[in-house]
């Protein structure tokens, strides 16, 4: 899995909103502003979250975007996959998009080498992103850097 530039400036713009839950709303040249993002993209990003059920917009002076749920009901697995699709590295091995593959010497036998270890790594992947809420990330300090 690698992450893209549209998760990447997602899970930022949610950092942003998950720092200003419950006190204000922020309008999107803000998070722009502050997070280094081309007001544009950001636009297309909200979009999709609003999309999603994870954002609402007011309009006016006084509006802007805020987190519809709390920052502890969000997880990074969730706001990846609305943004990017599915967390698996391959499609056989995908929860929310499997889809068998055709032109694979084992998608006719009963076990597949490829897919078993690919599993592990979607595994893996999820079991972090599926337990780690937007609050967690805003809260996070930065980690020790040690070599």
């Amino acid at each position: 899995m690698k992450l893209s530039k549209k998760s990447e400036y997602g899970l930022r713009a949610l950092l942003e909103l998950a720092l200003a839950h419950g006190k204000q709303t922020l309008q999107r040249h803000q998070i722009a502003t502050r997070q280094h993002i081309p007001v544009e993209f950001l636009e297309q990003i909200l979009l999709a979250l609003k999309r999603a059920g994870l954002l609402s917009s007011r309009r006016g002076v006084k509006g802007g975007y805020t987190l519809i749920k709390s920052p502890d009901e969000i997880t990074l697995g969730q706001v990846i996959r609305i943004l990017d699709g599915p967390l698996a590295p391959i499609s056989c091995v995908s929860k929310t998009a499997y889809q068998k593959c055709s032109d694979c010497p084992y998608a006719i036998k009963p076990y597949c080498p490829l897919q078993n270890a690919m599993s592990e790594v979607r595994n893996a992947i999820a079991d972090i992103l599926d337990h780690y809420t937007l609050s967690r990330f805003a809260l996070t300090t930065p980690a020790k850097r040690g070599r």
